[in-house]
């Protein structure tokens, strides 16, 4: 992902959307650390993690704030602006689904997460995570 940085100002103070951008990349790396050690939960997890953070550097980068953690309330937010491919909105309602159970017994019937969470379910986050942040760097650089 070939996002160059340069400190840009809005309003005096610098825009932190590259530390967004980076994490959301080291997000990704981390999901599939997860994926290959069979922790699929957390593979998930980093994934919504992920696809968050670079919608939120896309923002950042043009000087708005945005709250919450909801990738499919950002990229709504996001269509505002940018026309977004039904595919990521598929993608972003997926990785949402991931964002409490994979971390907490209480968002399951019974059981703890790691017991639920397949590796075909984390391929396919990795890869809704990799093609929303594969758009957002095209936002990023375009």
């Amino acid at each position: 992902m070939g996002v160059s940085y340069k400190a840009l100002k809005r309003g005096g103070a610098m825009t932190r959307w590259r530390d967004w951008w980076n994490q959301a990349e080291a997000d990704l790396r981390h999901s599939k650390i997860a994926l290959d050690s069979g922790s699929y939960e957390w593979a998930c997890f980093a994934c919504q993690q992920a696809a968050e953070k670079a919608l939120k550097a896309v923002f950042e980068k043009s000087g708005d704030k945005v709250w919450g953690h909801s990738v499919l309330r950002l990229m709504e937010t996001l269509g505002d602006r940018f026309s977004i491919p039904e595919e990521l909105i598929v993608c972003a309602k997926m990785l949402d689904k991931h964002y409490i159970p994979t971390r907490y017994p209480d968002g399951l019937v019974e059981g703890c997460p790691a017991e639920f969470y397949t590796k075909e379910e984390a391929i396919r986050a990795i890869g809704c995570a990799e093609k929303i942040i594969g758009f957002c760097d095209g936002l990023l650089t375009g």
